[in-house]
């Protein structure tokens, strides 16, 4: 099996206009690794996005489970749809009784991957766990792959990411890709 690290610099090369990754290849490989590893495990992926990433959310949504993948379907969820009045979620309480509810549903566990601005009120879902998968824009957040709102290549880059997440997982779930480095 290959180092994570090393598997992923190989893919970057491989891939065309990627090359911007390599440089943030250290910063993004204990995250996927958490995140890979926690899905192995079991754990349900709710993923949740600010409003200018909703495209995104579908996406992910449409190509995750594609039956092209040739791998078993894995369990990512819409957090928007367990729970449509996420946006009133603003109080610690009221956070934590969906929590709880997330948990009653989840018995396996679950992460929330997040991606979006690091002041959208969302954050307060998503930060709340250190092993979430976050992809945040326009802040330096501890455990988080940063990205800028502002770039223009910003889509394409959230695409190459999910391609790269997305055989990340294809790898690892068939022994193809050791994530312990």
């Amino acid at each position: 099996m290959q180092r994570l690290l090393q598997w992923t610099l190989e893919y970057i090369r491989e891939e065309d206009c990627f090359s911007w990754m390599e440089e943030h290849r250290y910063d993004w490989a204990p995250l996927i690794k958490t995140a890979v590893a926690q899905i192995a495990e079991g754990k349900s992926v709710l993923l949740l996005t600010d409003g200018e990433r909703e495209w995104f959310e579908r996406y992910v949504l449409q190509h995750i489970n594609a039956l092209r993948n040739t791998r078993p379907l894995l369990p990512f969820y819409p957090m928007r749809s367990l729970f449509p009045d996420i946006t009133s979620l603003r109080h610690r309480e009221d956070i934590q009784l969906f929590e709880d509810m997330l948990d009653i549903s989840f018995p396996n566990g679950y992460i929330v991957w997040y991606v979006g601005k690091g002041d959208h009120p969302f954050t307060k879902v998503a930060y709340r766990n250190t092993g979430n998968f976050l992809w945040v824009l326009d802040e330096e957040v501890e455990n988080s792959f940063t990205l800028r709102s502002g770039d223009k290549y910003l889509d394409l880059k959230l695409l190459q990411l999910f391609r790269l997440f997305d055989a990340t997982l294809s790898e690892a779930l068939f022994g193809d890709l050791e994530i312990e480095s």
